[in-house]
């Protein structure tokens, strides 16, 4: 190992915990700016919810693009809710990241002339969206682990340990964190100087999802009861392709290639709600659109619930060549041969613009504690985010916070660290596997969390459905701490696992219900049929939620950044 263990204790100057792409570019980052490192993750790195990510990359590589017209609309995109000054950064170091992307080994499409090929996304004035085929998450998360492999005499690896809780010592900075390791249930304390989360977004929370199993909110809710402040959590995206059958997503990338949106009537309906930009308007738009379309009794499939997403006016050969995952998807889980017949398609929950709050640098509030990528809001994506601009977001804010995070590092002593939350930890865990089988299962509590979510939390939302989602949330809390599992060992037990998830997934749905019924107005994704319209006088500013040692959540507000982009009616 490559630390300063403190007696038998590990201690990094950071510890990075998430494998995905937004922790294992602040690893390398962390690493090159001369720091010790390690980075912790609950499932194998090439098994992170990065590898999800199909479409593509955006960035102004093409010369006659340039990066304020991204950040302008990228700001539109997030209804101006987005912090501009972030933004800005964002924009500006998406060509050099992207560039170093393909150095580093990154076989992105090429056009006929040999140069980067660009496709078309939603929200974006014009192509700048650089892809592998519709596998571009995994394309980067197996070359960044590569990269990871090779720094290996710099960076330690912990693949499949779980992160129980943050450490805060008793001056209040985060100094570590408490993790068990899946395979033989042991648990550890880590000490590190500068701690850095990167554990994805909290999907679960909602039923169905395009999420992977392990998007439970755990860096969200282990901030957050480590007394992190959150940020924009009411803001929840409902991707508006994902597949009827089972949410899996199908990729913007297909109406990026030209895919039409058709009710049960042929008509396609997006000339109504975004004449300009039509299937490419942001997905907020184009989520809403789909669900009136729906809710007024123009919905096709068996229940009438989804949308026709018609692949067949793209050419078969570009469909085979730059869409061939979803084509697989769809004869294996639709059975349609998206090629020649349309596929049946919702919207679906699909990613939390909202997170732990942070600066430009990653940091957030409590000092020590760091947060890249979907577990974070910094805020660039505001009240809805872009097609493309989370791979963006995991590499840019992951790399700065790993240098961040280093140099703050380096300036500094090894805290001292005890073991008390290890103890805590052993003793909920304990508690846990020592519970009667008189309570519920955590799988139906979970289930129940989901379709709650789901039914009041998605793309329309009112005060009585929202009252209504955190009553339930409150007494889901109760019937949690009764919960019970069934494996009682310690070797690969996801049971006691789950139950600690749930109470992450848990805090994370209040979190969210309670900022989306104090923002009462319409904007982004948060939209209110009790208040249909965006109201800048009074709720252009974020709403933060924080515990402050308390059981329920707390609101308070901080105003937007902005910058060169004053706020205008947002049309597509």
């Amino acid at each position: 190992m490559k630390h300063d263990p403190i007696g038998a204790m590990p201690a990094y100057d950071v510890l990075i915990i998430g494998a995905g792409l937004a922790g294992q570019r602040a690893a390398i980052a962390a690493a090159k700016t001369g720091a010790t490192v390690a980075i912790l993750s609950k499932v194998h790195p090439v098994r992170s919810h990065s590898v999800a990510a199909a479409g593509g990359i955006n960035a102004a590589i093409n010369p006659t693009d340039d990066w304020r017209s991204h950040a302008y609309d990228t700001i539109k995109g997030s209804d101006f809710l987005g912090d501009q000054d972030a933004i800005e950064i964002m924009c500006r170091e998406a060509p050099a990241e992207v560039m170093w992307l393909e150095h580093a080994g990154v076989t992105f499409h090429r056009n006929e002339k040999g140069e980067m090929d660009l496709r078309a996304f939603g929200g974006a004035s014009m192509k700048r969206t650089a892809y592998v085929a519709d596998i571009t998450g995994q394309a980067l998360l197996h070359v960044l682990y590569e990269q990871l492999m090779k720094n290996h005499e710099v960076i330690d690896r912990f693949e499949e340990w779980f992160v129980t809780s943050l450490i805060v010592s008793e001056e209040g900075e985060c100094v570590g964190a408490v993790a068990r390791e899946i395979r033989s249930g042991k648990i550890e304390t880590f000490a590190a100087k500068s701690v850095i989360l990167a554990s994805g977004g909290a999907g679960q929370c909602f039923s169905p999802t395009t999420n992977a199993l392990i998007c439970t909110g755990d860096g969200i809710a282990q901030a957050y009861q480590a007394g992190a402040p959150l940020m924009d959590m009411e803001m929840i995206q409902y991707h508006p392709t994902t597949l009827a059958e089972n949410g899996f997503l199908i990729t913007e990338g297909a109406r990026g290639e030209g895919a039409h949106l058709l009710n049960s009537e042929g008509e396609r309906f997006m000339e109504k709600y975004a004449p300009n930009k039509m299937e490419l308007a942001s997905r907020d738009v184009v989520s809403r659109a789909e669900q009136t379309e729906i809710l007024e009794g123009r919905g096709v499939g068996p229940d009438k619930q989804g949308i026709y997403l018609d692949i067949t006016v793209v050419p078969r050969k570009r469909t085979l060549e730059a869409l061939r995952e979803i084509v697989n998807i769809g004869k294996d889980f639709a059975g349609v041969d998206i090629t020649r017949e349309p596929i049946v398609i919702q919207p679906g929950m699909h990613y939390i613009m909202g997170g732990v709050k942070t600066d430009i640098h990653g940091a957030t509030p409590l000092p020590g504690l760091y947060a890249a990528g979907e577990v974070a809001c910094v805020s660039v994506h505001g009240g809805n985010r872009l097609g493309a601009n989370s791979l963006l977001d995991t590499l840019i804010f992951g790399r700065r916070s790993g240098e961040h995070a280093a140099e703050r590092a380096l300036a500094m002593n090894m805290p001292t660290v005890s073991d008390e939350q290890l103890g805590k930890d052993r003793e909920m865990i304990a508690e846990i596997l020592a519970r009667p089988k008189t309570g519920r299962r955590v799988s139906e509590i979970k289930q129940e969390l989901g379709t709650t979510m789901n039914r009041y939390a998605a793309v329309y939302r009112d005060e009585a459905g929202l009252q209504s989602a955190h009553e339930i949330i409150r007494r889901l809390k109760e019937e949690a701490k009764t919960a019970y599992v069934d494996d009682k060992g310690a070797v690969f037990n996801q049971d006691v696992l789950g139950a600690v998830e749930l109470d992450y997934m848990l805090d994370c749905s209040e979190a969210i219900v309670v900022a989306s019924l104090e923002r009462k107005e319409s904007r982004g994704a948060q939209f209110r049929t009790d208040f249909p319209e965006r109201n800048d006088a009074e709720w252009l500013k974020h709403i933060d939620v924080s515990r402050n040692g308390g059981d329920e959540p707390k609101i308070s507000y901080s105003d937007v950044t902005i910058t060169d982009w004053q706020p205008e009616a947002r049309t597509y």
